[in-house]
């Protein structure tokens, strides 16, 4: 496979989250062109078997390695917990990059004690990927996963903020980081008696929270977001391979793609980017 540094990055996820992960790539790496395509005829892929995920997400890459691209962006928690071997083995050649590595490396970093809250998808709790992740770069880390299927849900009905959206944010979170000792983890084993010090958002959706999850959990809780973090280990890929882009950023282009409802993601766009997608910049793609 031949690559060219001016050729686009592909970003893919089974809906419009990973929308905070392509605005995470616009800020840092204002050269480079995108293409976004998300499976919107399949979301949500968090309630999806493994196999089915890795199947949909080679189906993606297939796509938009099609269309010419210099490296893959999974921004998409349950296909980079299910799918980026299968991915990384399919396209040999071509630079890879999921969401969870990153996200995981950057939480062992900023927890002072290693007591770390991953909240995820109920899939991505399932896989453990986090957890596995986390322990690779802060060996001894104490890590709760933690599912909140209601949060994608919110996100995408615009509820980010506001009294219900802070009462189901203190259902969840309020005992792994308000009252010690008394958090489960996604399989139901005790959090180790102490409450976390870090919270990593293990779904692409989650950083639409982050004014209210920063309220619930206080201020001295890091907070990581996968996006950014994604995002820097990007341009450290590109810049190891030799592949950052040489253009001016003016000249940079970002290209929307969705297996399904263009016109909702457009609308639900809004919630993750801070610039307005017209419905017809949403190109409708089959993937087969």
């Amino acid at each position: 496979m031949t690559l060219e540094r001016d050729l686009p990055i592909g970003v893919f996820d089974s809906g419009v989250g990973g929308l905070t992960v392509l605005k995470a790539l616009r800020e840092r790496l204002p050269a480079e062109s995108l293409i976004y395509l998300g499976d919107t005829a399949r979301l949500p892929y968090g309630t999806k078997s493994a196999a089915a995920v890795s199947h949909y997400a080679l189906q993606a890459a297939h796509a938009l390695v099609r269309m010419g691209i210099k490296a893959l962006v999974v921004a998409d928690n349950t296909s980079s917990a299910h799918a980026l071997e299968a991915l990384r083995a399919e396209f040999p050649g071509l630079p890879v990059m999921g969401v969870v590595e990153p996200g995981a490396a950057a939480a062992g970093i900023a927890s002072p004690t290693g007591r770390i809250v991953v909240i995820a998808t109920e899939s991505t709790v399932q896989a453990g990927t986090y957890p596995r992740a986390i322990h690779n770069t802060r060996p001894g880390a104490r890590v709760i996963s933690k599912a909140c299927p209601l949060f994608v849900s919110m996100v995408e009905e615009g509820m980010t903020d506001g009294p219900i959206a802070e009462q189901m944010a203190r259902h969840y979170l309020d005992p792994l980081f308000a009252a010690a000792g008394e958090g489960k983890d996604g399989g139901g084993k005790d959090g180790g008696g102490e409450a976390g010090d870090c919270l990593l958002l293990g779904c692409t959706h989650f950083p639409a929270l982050l004014p209210l999850l920063r309220r619930v959990v206080g201020d001295d809780v890091a907070i990581i977001d996968s996006a950014t973090t994604t995002a820097r280990a990007v341009e450290d890929l590109l810049d190891h391979r030799g592949l950052a882009a040489t253009r001016p950023a003016e000249r940079a282009r970002v290209r929307y793609l969705a297996t399904d409802a263009p016109d909702r993601f457009a609308r639900v766009a809004g919630i993750f980017v801070p610039w307005a997608i017209p419905a017809d910049a949403v190109e409708l793609v089959d993937l087969g």
